[in-house]
């Protein structure tokens, strides 16, 4: 009952804040009455949502795949480019200032870029998510990586364990925590990524390309309600991190 009861005050404050939000907003829409290209009340923005529910989360889908193959380059390049940065304080030295500059790039000033180099198509988009995903998975991993227990070092060493066993048994557990928390970060990143990204070009059917379009023409109903789906993968996505990361480290769950 306790667990229950917990899990439930965990999702009763947001839910709340959320309701409150939303009433706070239609009423003073409905009492301010400002244009409903500057700001649509949160019952227009339902409205056009559902009217068009099967195209959007259509649109949702394909920006959704952008997202997601961007983020498995960036976040599985950011693991293996971080396996080996581990193992040599001197390369990571090295290696690391080059990975904060090119997450320091903005979004704006990569995409003509991309486009240039991969074409307007999806594969721009996906590259761009992947640079952006790169970065805080490679930190979080070289830091689980080195932030280890003197004491379980000495073990293993006591052990005659090879480098392969101690990164196995000892090194890749400690670092799941941390690469996790990256990956949940980066299902956020990578959807705005691959959604301003569309903004400089791209097929009629995806997300950014939608609302950049229906915003243009002042129907701002509409590119709320592409939002919405937005919000609705965005939030898929990382709720479909955190069961993995359950599923993969029970113990860390009963830990915390």
């Amino acid at each position: 009952m306790t667990g229950a009861s917990n899990r439930m005050q965990v999702w009763l404050a947001p839910l709340l804040v959320f309701t409150v939000t939303i009433a706070l907003w239609e009423g003073l829409v409905l009492l301010f009455k400002p244009p409903v290209f500057l700001l649509p009340p949160p019952s227009l923005i339902w409205q056009s949502f559902t009217s068009q529910f099967g195209q959007l989360m259509s649109y949702g889908f394909n920006t959704f795949l952008e997202a997601l193959g961007g983020f498995v380059i960036g976040c599985g390049a950011g693991l293996v480019a971080a396996t080996v940065v581990a193992r040599s304080p001197r390369l990571s030295a090295l290696l690391l200032p080059f990975a904060v500059a090119s997450n320091a790039v903005p979004i704006v000033a990569m995409a003509p870029i991309a486009i240039v180099w991969f074409g307007i198509g999806p594969g721009s988009k996906v590259a761009i998510v992947a640079v952006m995903c790169f970065f805080p998975t490679l930190v979080s991993a070289v830091r689980g990586l080195t932030d280890i227990s003197p004491d379980a070092l000495a073990l293993m060493h006591s052990y005659a364990a090879s480098d392969w066993q101690t990164f196995t048994k000892v090194r890749a557990p400690n670092s799941l925590p941390f690469v996790f928390n990256a990956f949940k970060i980066c299902t956020a990143v990578s959807m705005i990524g691959a959604i301003v990204a569309e903004f400089f070009g791209g097929a009629v059917n995806y997300l950014g390309i939608y609302i950049k379009t229906q915003a243009s023409i002042l129907k701002t109903p509409d590119a709320w309600a592409a939002i919405l789906v937005a919000c609705f993968f965005g939030l898929a996505f990382y709720f479909a991190v955190v069961l993995l990361e359950r599923w993969l480290m029970p113990w860390h769950r009963r830990r915390g």
